[in-house]
């Protein structure tokens, strides 16, 4: 339920005078061209709130239809585009038709793991020789390191590619080229000036790279090389005595990353990811499969399930389990290998919960006794699982409408994760921590990061942010808001309308799920269900109910207001969901905030 962005309160008037919300939330109506969204309305066939988020997004009559079916034929960009693509390419090519062994060496979490996943099916599909390699999130911590290097050597490798990491790693990637590897990097996280050795650095991020495509997730990148690889194995007559593979059947794999590292949806990342759903509707990727199965999904799968479902349980293993096992799960063509590695995940992914629930609470209460009103939400505790600070970080993101850090402190050093807030990159002042030496090693991009820093310049670096985040925060005046569509009456949200705003998926970065309000609601009934959820229903007048949930809210001013309704009005802001029960299916009301009507 966190802020859309940051707003500078001036900019706009508040909707339905909502500056402060339970939440403590500004809300804002997304500014829209009327007459565009009617036209849109008419021309397309659409009800007249889909014509208007259409509108808002900024997509006019002549965008509209790739908008609604993007393809990867318009929007595909070429790989050579990238800096070092083709060298990668070529290399790669090389070690297919030579027989060599090829290490992929990927991060433990969803992009990593989509990543390694996708080269390896890729290379072995064409005739190609692979090993993958997962850190230990806790042992080996994020990126290459000098003795997995070496393991790869001794395993017989002479290349290695790192995926969704490698950029900052100097020291690791110069003891692989002492050791006889050729390395190729991967990647997408900020870069700085000094590269790395390797044959090749391929990302969109690094600062000579004119491509545009900052915005791909690390599987993005991957699939530009998986491209440039196929047409490097035409060009030197590879498949005159073998098939050329159809690359879209790994474009599932390529969604599922995407979606989870929340990268912007745009350009090819939106075609990526509804090409994808289409190839993952299709159930060829058999641990995909096995994961719904433990999902419990029995439903089309749409961004929603990738986000919520798949992701979490994928990013498990590398959480709180063996780090390899969302690799190996998306990798695999044994379907009882798939199944056990799918409920292994989901119960580490039970497990990860009770975790983050304990962390988070022990956060809260040393937030909450320390009552600073600083621009950092900044906590740190004694042995916390590494593998859930960066949730709980998210957590506290959303709780306190500020940009957040959790470290876990082990001896005399702490390892941590951020994340942001939209308008404030957090990425850039870690890498800034790093080159003032105040912390030993961390980077990431504007949304997240992470980071090491020894207990001695622990208070320095909580400074260090707390002073240019906070400049970031004042000179531009930022609130946080939260943006509206529109607003709908209880009796008014149907199937129909919820199908017809499911034709503007996939949602995330940069296409926001559509937000409507319900002013001046009144809840018929409202109980708790689970540990923390609010279930309630809508008066509706000469209609049936409407039906309505909040997640995560009984801890929270939101959830005890509407609990404690007596009656009384509020404008509720949320999302519209299609719910699925005992082969049914029915709209329902997904609360993200409240303001109470006076």
């Amino acid at each position: 339920m966190g802020a859309d962005a940051v707003e500078t309160a001036a900019k706009s008037d508040s909707y339905l005078g909502v500056d402060t919300s339970l939440t403590d939330k500004k809300w804002l109506l997304r500014p829209v061209d009327e007459r565009l969204a009617l036209t849109l309305s008419q021309r397309l066939k659409i009800p007249e709130p889909v014509g208007r988020v259409l509108a808002a997004r900024g997509i006019g009559l002549d965008d509209a239809a790739w908008f609604l079916n993007p393809t990867l034929r318009d929007h595909l960009p070429d790989p050579s585009r990238l800096k070092d693509m083709d060298i990668a390419a070529e290399r790669l090519a090389s070690a297919i038709m030579q027989g060599e062994l090829i290490g992929i060496f990927g991060d433990y979490d969803v992009d990593g793991a989509t990543s390694s996943a996708l080269l390896a099916r890729m290379l072995k599909a064409v005739g190609g020789r692979t090993t993958i390699y997962i850190p230990d999130r806790i042992k080996e911590g994020y990126g290459p390191n000098a003795p997995a290097m070496l393991l790869l050597r001794e395993r017989g490798a002479s290349v290695l590619v790192t995926v969704d990491c490698g950029t900052m790693a100097h020291g690791p990637l110069k003891v692989a080229k002492e050791a006889g590897l050729d390395v190729i990097v991967v990647d997408h996280h900020a870069a700085e000036a000094d590269l790395p050795q390797a044959t090749a650095v391929v990302n969109p991020n690094r600062l000579d790279d004119d491509s545009g495509q900052g915005h791909l997730a690390a599987v993005g990148v991957a699939f530009l090389l998986v491209v440039a690889i196929n047409r490097a194995l035409r060009g030197a007559g590879w498949y005159q005595t073998r098939s050329e593979p159809d690359l879209t059947q790994w474009l599932d794999l390529v969604a599922l990353g995407t979606v989870c590292d929340v990268v912007a949806l745009q350009g090819a990342n939106r075609a990526f990811v509804r090409q994808g759903l289409k190839v993952m509707g299709q159930r060829r990727n058999l641990g995909l499969n096995a994961l719904a199965d433990v999902g419990g999904v029995d439903e089309t799968l749409a961004t929603f399930h990738l986000g919520f479902v798949l992701g979490p349980r994928v990013n498990a293993g590398g959480r709180i389990g063996s780090s390899e096992l969302g690799a190996r799960l998306l990798s695999t063509e044994d379907p009882a290998d798939a199944t056990e590695i799918a409920h292994r995940l989901d119960g580490f992914n039970a497990e990860r919960k009770a975790i983050e629930g304990h962390v988070l609470g022990q956060a809260i209460d040393a937030l909450e006794a320390e009552n600073a009103n600083r621009p950092t939400t900044f906590v740190a505790g004694e042995n916390w699982h590494p593998g859930v600070i960066g949730i709980v970080a998210s957590r506290l993101k959303d709780r306190y409408n500020r940009p957040a850090c959790v470290l876990s402190i082990d001896g005399s050093k702490a390892v941590g994760s951020g994340r942001s807030v939209v308008g404030v990159d957090l990425g850039a002042v870690v890498i800034a921590a790093r080159q003032l030496g105040i912390i030993e090693k961390g980077g990431g991009h504007q949304m997240a990061a992470g980071f090491t820093v020894p207990l001695s310049n622990l208070q320095a670096f909580r400074d260090l942010l707390d002073e240019r985040i906070g400049k970031r925060i004042k000179d531009a005046g930022l609130v946080p808001t939260l943006k509206v569509d529109g607003a709908l009456a209880a009796g008014g949200i149907t199937l129909q309308l919820i199908e017809n705003i499911q034709s503007l998926e996939p949602y995330g970065s940069g296409n926001a799920e559509p937000r409507f309000v319900i002013a001046n609601a009144r809840l018929a009934h409202a109980d708790v269900v689970g540990s923390d959820h609010l279930r309630f229903t809508l008066d509706n007048p000469g209609g049936s109910q409407a039906r309505g949930i909040a997640f995560r809210c009984m801890g929270t001013p939101l959830g005890q207001a509407l609990f404690n309704h007596n009656g009384k009005p509020f404008h509720l802001l949320g999302r519209l969901r299609i719910n699925h029960w005992q082969g049914r299916k029915y709209p329902q009301f997904q609360l993200d905030d409240a303001a109470e009507v006076w």
